[in-house]
């Protein structure tokens, strides 16, 4: 899907067709629409396709004064059996050109929507530079929001683990460290692109471009930051509620088993008691005397696991 959009008096309107200073937002293209789209507009066909590989890396390309830039950007995924935050990353395609900026992304609800419903401050399509700088700051700021996210999946997950005997919250675990994978991977190939683009005489066109490109890493920082102690504590929290599940079955298992021996003694007296043969206690007294004699010996048992603190 190809859309266009321009800024005409401080509003972002969406046009019929191309006009100079506009944005392209190209979302979930077939590779037959952007080369189309290439040969009609003048825009290296290699630069668009760049977003449509899930695996390509984030990094900064420049050929006959056009400029790519590849970011990764965190969408959350959906899981049907499982309630909690799952994310994964996508790249992100900003083609920077003399009369218009391109975007290309797999995904609608990517960072990209906050600009058409225009809940970005101080948007204008035809800044092109500072659109860019916009959009990799609204990313950093989409990657705490996500990670923030999962630190309170965890949080809840981690009280359901401490009375849990089952593998389910131990999974949602795992699925949490491998969202903190994706994301500290995609933040770091991130933080090498805002390095390069420091160093970009191109990017800083206009006022408070460097000061809003320096807001840019400090985001980034941040998130790679959040995301290793995350990391960290995600994975030894994981560790910890694995050992305290083996424990819990454990203490399950040794709670059946005490009951079975204690069970095993009435079993054991009325098989013996109950033999065909002559037994040195009245008949009028024996039942008695037998469910009495059970009934030390089952006490016997408890006060004896008791004494070895096994209960």
């Amino acid at each position: 899907m190809i859309k266009y959009y321009k800024t005409v008096e401080n509003t972002l309107i969406q046009m019929d067709t191309f006009q100079a200073g506009c944005w392209v937002n190209i979302t979930n293209p077939s590779p037959d629409d952007l080369r189309n789209f290439a040969t009609e507009n003048d825009v290296n066909e290699s630069f668009l396709m760049a977003a449509l590989d899930e695996e390509e890396s984030a990094r900064i390309d420049t050929e006959d004064g056009d400029t790519l830039i590849v970011v990764d950007i965190p969408v959350q995924e959906s899981d049907p059996g499982s309630h909690m935050l799952t994310v994964t990353t996508i790249p992100l395609a900003v083609i920077l050109m003399n009369k218009m900026i391109i975007t290309v992304c797999l995904r609608e609800d990517s960072i990209l929507q906050d600009f058409i419903v225009q809940r970005v401050k101080d948007f204008y399509t035809q800044y092109k530079t500072r659109f860019v700088l916009q959009i990799l700051y609204r990313n950093s700021t989409k990657f705490l929001q996500y990670l923030r996210g999962i630190e309170r999946s965890s949080n809840r997950l981690e009280e359901g683990l401490q009375r849990s005997m089952r593998n389910k919250e131990l999974l949602e675990m795992l699925r949490l460290e491998k969202s903190l994978v994706y994301l500290s991977t995609s933040l770091r190939a991130n933080g090498i692109v805002l390095e390069k683009l420091m160093r970009n005489p191109n990017i800083k066109n206009y006022p408070d471009d460097a000061d809003l490109l320096e807001d840019v890493i400090i985001e980034n920082r941040q998130a790679v930051e959040m995301a290793n102690i995350y990391s960290s504590i995600l994975a030894t929290t994981t560790d910890s509620f694995a050992s305290i599940i083996s424990n819990n079955q454990n203490n399950v298992i040794k709670v059946l088993t005490i009951a079975t021996i204690i069970m095993t003694i009435p079993t054991i007296l009325s098989g013996f008691m109950g033999m065909n043969v002559a037994l040195p206690i009245p008949e009028e007294t024996g039942f008695f005397i037998i469910i009495g004699l059970t009934a030390a010996l089952i006490a016997a048992a408890v006060a004896l696991i008791r004494w070895f603190h096994l209960l």
